[in-house]
């Protein structure tokens, strides 16, 4: 079983991924999308989008990071590709994926879905472009507006000679909200011989047990699920123990001294904070924790609360 930390851009940085492999054992993880638009773009732009570049590509951990690239153009794609390469890229993955607005205007991410000979263009361009020791995978969504070509593109994808393909399961349409329909997942699966992740909606271990059955996909690709427990990769390796709300404020400590000083104090206090967001979900203690420091903008006054978390059972009196 293979299980990747997903791009997700806005959320999953350098320094989330940092965090998130510091705990989780994870087979790779997958940069933010650096998106290509008409000409080859200079190395500081790969760097601010993947900064493991710089050491190796991979994590403090040793987890490698796969280079995301979304555009549209067969030869900027290609050309950009191989310039991921040189600068240390060991994976190339393609975002067919993305729902935003403002990408999708300009032709990139899932819009590009109803055009599936573009997604075979654009992937065969960049496999042509990479040497062959290089892997190039894809990314995609079941669809745009709707799934009736989402065999199509796998096809496609599978045809331009990618080594495997990750199915978020659902359409652009229908965003991030629940649920994902994993078992579309399998139609594609089913239809072609290439790899297949399943991605979308795995936030605990059944959900995982359940993807897995309906998409008929062992390997899989953690998105949101891995922000909102750090631990939920180990859970998923049968390692043994659920996470404990004890775990949890190390990890947050560690992550605001790494973060302080990369963006104005406001930044940084507002990443502690989204990430409490997502903590609450499965633990009353970070709601408890969030309303705390909420109004808080200073980094170094946000440290305290997190080297002295309450209990669980303080939490919940």
């Amino acid at each position: 079983m293979k299980l990747i930390l997903a791009p997700m851009e806005g959320l999953a940085d350098f320094w989330v991924r940092q965090a998130l492999t510091d705990v989780g054992r994870y087979d790779w993880c997958v940069s933010e999308f650096v998106r290509v638009s008409g000409q080859l773009l200079p190395p500081r732009v790969f760097y601010r989008w993947c900064p493991e570049l710089k050491q190796g590509s991979r994590t403090r951990a040793g987890i490698p990071v796969h280079v995301q690239l979304l555009g549209s153009d067969p030869a900027c794609m290609a050309e950009n590709a191989a310039r991921a390469v040189e600068l240390g890229a060991p994976a190339i993955d393609l975002n067919f994926g993305c729902p935003a607005k403002t990408v999708n205007r300009h032709r990139g991410g899932a819009v590009l879905l109803d055009e599936p000979d573009v997604v075979h263009a654009v992937t065969a361009a960049v496999r042509r472009a990479v040497p062959s020791s290089i892997t190039v995978s894809v990314k995609m969504r079941l669809g745009n507006e709707e799934d009736a070509l989402a065999v199509d593109n796998a096809r496609a994808v599978e045809a331009a000679g990618a080594a495997w393909l990750t199915v978020h399961g659902r359409t652009k349409r229908q965003g991030y909200r629940p649920p994902a329909y994993w078992d579309r997942i399998s139609h594609i699966r089913e239809a072609i011989s290439l790899p297949v992740i399943a991605n979308g909606e795995i936030w605990t271990p059944e959900d995982a047990r359940r993807c897995q059955h309906e998409s008929g996909c062992q390997d899989l690709m953690l998105g949101r699920g891995a922000v909102a427990d750090p631990w939920l990769v180990n859970a998923l390796r049968d390692e043994g123990r659920a996470t404990r709300w004890e775990d949890i404020p190390p990890v947050l400590s560690r992550f605001l001294a790494d973060v302080i000083g990369t963006g104005t104090d406001a930044q940084v206090a507002g990443r502690v904070k989204q990430w409490l967001s997502y903590l609450r979900r499965q633990w009353p203690q970070a709601g408890v924790l969030l309303e705390q420091i909420k109004r808080e903008s200073d980094p170094q006054a946000m440290a305290p609360f997190l080297a002295a978390p309450m209990s669980g059972q303080a939490a919940s009196e």
